[in-house]
């Protein structure tokens, strides 16, 4: 077993997770195959065994679908009382969150982990419940199908025909600290399905014959037993990774094929897949790019055509990158706990391997516990060559020539002037050469660079000058060195520029997907976001490129401007690829006539898109680092359109949550509401209208008169509602029109008599206070909610004051009370829908204020609630003074105008 230290970044990284997890309670689930495979039976006798150890452990909600077995093992075990909600006419008993909060054991048990809440909990699925419950560091056992997995939805439906609506996010499961699986062979399921041990006798027959069908449980069974092995191969590999162990656990069989720039790669790909299917392993096919590889088309489109070709066969296709392949292919399989490499056989002379190296050779003696396969595959036509070079042209071999004229005129010149040059000076010129010649060409060109450079050397520099022979034998080891080193060199700088030319590559591709990541992130529009989509695509590729998004249909459409002509037949390849979530096209084995490549912007379990790109050159997407950088903006395009799509998702349930909270409120107010006013009417019509009813003419004025205050009370409650639902449609039209606030509020006080009666209400409104324009008739409304507000929430008797004050731009209109006030924290919630509080909060819909707030906001206003100095409650209000208002002249007032309209009103010597 090898050992290595930890990277520091990573165990700071798992450091932050231990805090994090510490600070959350565990969560433990019970996942099977199907219902009635007895998890909910398993989980209740864990929970009794850890009760038996001392520990707190309550249930919060199980669901024992009257099985006698289950029901026996509740026994004990201390119960959070379900709460009580009304749904559609109905009573429903759902889990109680904020008792188990309250609660706090030190286990909870939430059977039935994607149960849907019903609506009006304060989470849509119980597994945010659960989610919440671990935030506040309660542990917890819940229980879980495995059809139930968002990822797993589709499939699940392909194989039972049945459409499971209920589902998690797959990364619920992910985060579970511990995952147990519930297992029984699908003859057993069916014998306890016959037995009533799942269903009633008659369900469990039709449930045989249906969804527990013995191929679909077989099915189900297999998709839970492979989830359960790829969740403890995850966890074994990170426990590898905690304790930094580079060697290989061969747990499980996984293969990895390494594929190069030749002929049989194509051939080594179907010999692993071959190998995988008969192992039942999973298997990844490799490709390394070095910053020294230069290959030519034939060689890139090999490797395309490999890397297509395994994904094609079920495996894995992944680019790496680095300078040395036999290191990245190692470091690779350690790290995804690779126990087989397979290689092709080595197809160079021996001597190039001895020279530069064999792939071969590095992965047998550093591969430790890993196995080393080298394989041929089987022949496929043409015995395989091996990839030759990329030639450099021949004006790099000509210009090499001339850099080595170079340091000879130099030298000469140097000679011709009567200066001493020593064979070591004229050496460092040659050398000095080379180094030119390797930074600026290639190694063909570098290297004839050193060996014209030491000919010249030989012929001008070392005597007897101007012949290639030697006087000094000495002189036969210097030509050699210097050759040696300049070879050397023009390799060593090669490498050097070539790694700088695939930093800058890298770098490139890096800044392009920031920028477009950092673009779209901000993004909160479709329109925009295909803009910004096309504009980067664009800027990384030549060619011509499309967007195309799908209709309501599932129809795809292109988004303009449209670069070419996009007919029937492109349309089609394009619709394939959006069906498939497959790349299809120009360039690949699917639908190769096409003129652009198709690439589907694919999310988890669906495409939102399709990209096409006609390319300017014929083999420019077939590059595996512009194919890389092409599905990399392909994925970001594809994860932003669907951050779109789930926000325009979550408000709509938002909203159809809150239509349906909104109807369930509406109803049940009305029907509390409507049934008073109602009943009175029809008992004082009853008892005027039967025989014997009473004569006296003051009873039956008494009666008379209920029946029309309850009549307008129903009015009232019809008109409240007429108007909320205006405001909450924004077709609340302001018709301004400059009026004085005290004409305005003296309406509002006639029409609210019978409420306010014996109370003394007083009005300030200065005679300095300017018009204000307003709807004369909506205003009023807001004056008559807040004194029948102020008439209903506070005693009898109690003064109500009316006060004006004007501002720089705007008015202040206080209505103020001696009730109880509004309670500390409530004076938001006020104003919602349907929300009452106070000692009264069980009379009125609740929509006075929530309508007072509309029509105030729609004259551009604001209204608010403080607590009165003394008790009660300062309902304020402003109405913004647009424009410059009209000129009135005073016209004399009569003593009599002075007098309040009413006995029970009030005015201040300052009031007008």
């Amino acid at each position: 077993m090898t050992h290595s230290r930890p990277d520091p970044d990573d165990l700071l990284r798992r450091v932050h997770d231990e805090e994090a997890r510490a600070r959350r309670g565990r969560l433990k689930v019970f996942l099977g195959a199907s219902p009635g495979v007895g998890k909910t039976f398993t989980m209740l006798e864990a929970a009794r065994a850890q009760r038996a150890e001392g520990l707190d452990v309550v249930i919060g909600v199980v669901e024992t679908h009257g099985r006698a077995e289950t029901t026996a093992l509740l026994e004990g075990l201390e119960t959070i009382p379900k709460r009580s909600v009304e749904y559609r006419g109905s009573r429903l008993q759902e889990f109680d969150i904020d008792a188990a909060i309250a609660r706090h054991p030190a286990l909870l048990l939430v059977d039935e982990l994607a149960h849907t809440n019903v609506p009006g909990s304060r989470h849509a699925k119980r597994w945010q419940d659960v989610d919440e419950l671990l935030g506040r560091g309660i542990n917890v056992y819940t229980t879980l199908n495995v059809q139930h997995l968002e990822s797993l939805n589709d499939v699940v439906a392909g194989i039972t025909g049945v459409q499971v609506r209920e589902t998690i996010p797959d990364v619920v499961l992910e985060r579970a600290d511990e995952v147990e699986l519930v297992d029984v062979t699908a003859d057993v399921l069916q014998q306890r399905l016959r037995e009533g041990k799942v269903y009633v006798p008659d369900a469990a027959a039709r449930a045989i014959d249906r969804f527990f069908r013995k191929g679909n449980l077989i099915a189900l069974r297999e998709l839970a037993l492979r989830r359960t092995a790829e969740r403890v191969d995850a966890q074994m590999r990170g426990y590898m990774a905690e304790r930094g162990i580079r060697e290989t656990w061969a747990a499980a069989e996984r293969l990895l094929v390494s594929i190069g720039p030749t002929a049989t790669a194509s051939r080594l790909v179907r010999a692993t897949a071959r190998m995988a299917t008969r192992l039942h392993a999973d298997w990844i096919a490799v490709h390394v790019e070095t910053p020294g590889s230069q290959l030519g088309a034939t060689e890139r489109e090999e490797i395309v055509r490999a890397l297509e070709l395994a994904g094609q066969l079920g495996g894995r296709a992944v680019t790496l990158s680095g300078t040395s392949v036999a290191d990245e292919i190692l470091a690779y399989a350690r790290t995804h706990n690779v126990n087989r490499i397979v290689v092709g056989k080595p197809e160079r002379p021996s001597w190039r391997d001895r020279l530069r190296g064999s792939l071969l050779d590095a992965l047998v003696r550093r591969s430790g516990a890993i196995e080393v396969l080298a394989i041929s595959g089987e022949e496929e036509g043409e015995p395989a060559r091996p990839a030759l070079p990329r030639p450099a042209p021949w004006s790099e071999y000509a210009a090499a020539a001339a850099i080595a004229l170079v340091p000879t005129a130099i030298g000469l010149v140097i000679r011709a002037a009567e200066a001493e040059l020593s064979t070591i000076d004229a050496a460092m010129l040659y050398l000095l050469g080379v180094v030119v010649a390797a930074s600026r060409y290639r190694q063909g060109p570098a290297a004839l660079t050193s060996v014209l450079s030491i000919a010249l050397f030989d012929f001008c520099f070392v005597p007897p000058y101007y012949t290639f022979s030697v006087g000094d034998a000495r002189y036969g080891l210097t030509f050699v060195v210097m050759l040696v080193v300049a070879l050397m060199m023009s390799r060593l700088t090669a490498r050097i520029r070539n790694q700088a030319e695939a930093s800058r590559e890298r770098e490139r591709r890096t800044a392009t997907l920031y920028a477009m990541s950092r673009d779209l992130s901000s993004i909160r529009a479709s329109d925009q976001l295909a803009a910004v989509t096309l504009k980067h695509l664009r800027d990384s590729f030549a060619g011509d490129i499309v967007l195309l998004l799908p209709d309501p249909s599932g129809r795809l459409q292109p988004v303009e401007p449209v670069a070419y002509s996009i007919d029937d037949r492109e349309r089609g390849v394009a619709q394939w690829a959006y069906d498939q979530r497959q790349i299809a096209g120009h360039g690949t084995s699917t639908l190769p006539a096409a003129v652009a490549l198709y690439v589907p912007l694919a999310v988890s379990d669906r495409a939102v898109g399709v990209i096409g790109i006609r390319p300017a050159e014929r083999h420019q997407l077939r590059d595996p680092g512009q194919r890389r950088l092409l599905e990399a903006l392909a994925g970001q395009a594809a994860v932003a359109f669907e951050r779109l799509a789930l926000a325009d998702r979550s408000r709509r349930t938002e909203v159809a949550v809150e239509a349906e909270r909104l109807r369930t409120t509406l109803l049940s107010s009305l029907s509390h509401d409507l049934r008073t006013p109602l009943a009175a009417i029809e008992g004082a019509g009853t008892t005027l209208l039967q025989d014997g009813g009473p004569t006296d003419p003051g009873a039956r004025r008494e009666l008379a008169g209920t029946i029309v205050q309850e009549s307008q009370r129903m009015s009232r409650l019809v008109a409240n509602l007429l108007d909320m639902v205006r405001v909450e449609a924004g077709s609340l039209e302001v018709q301004r029109e400059w009026q004085p606030l005290s004409d305005v509020a003296g309406v509002a006080l006639i029409r609210t008599e019978d409420q306010l009666a014996g109370r003394r209400v007083t009005t300030d409104f200065p005679v300095t206070l300017p018009l204000v324009p307003v709807d004369e008739v909506l205003l009023e409304q807001v004056f008559v909610n807040l004194l029948e507000n102020a008439a209903k929430h506070t005693p009898p008797g109690t003064p109500v004051d009316i006060t004006a004050e004007a501002g720089n731009v705007e008015v202040i209109v206080t209505v103020a009370d001696r009730g109880p006030g509004v309670p500390a924290g409530e004076e938001e919630r006020v104003f919602e829908k349907f929300q009452r509080v106070g000692s009264t909060a069980g009379t009125g819909v609740g929509l006075g204020l929530t309508i007072c707030r509309g029509i105030v906001n729609a004259h551009g206003g604001r209204i608010w609630v403080e607590r009165r100095p003394g008790g009660g409650a300062l309902f304020r209000f402003t109405i913004p003074i647009i424009g410059t208002p009209p000129t009135v002249e005073a016209e004399p007032i009569e003593a009599a105008e002075l007098e309040p309209t009413a006995p029970w009103i009030d005015q201040p010597p300052s009031s007008s």
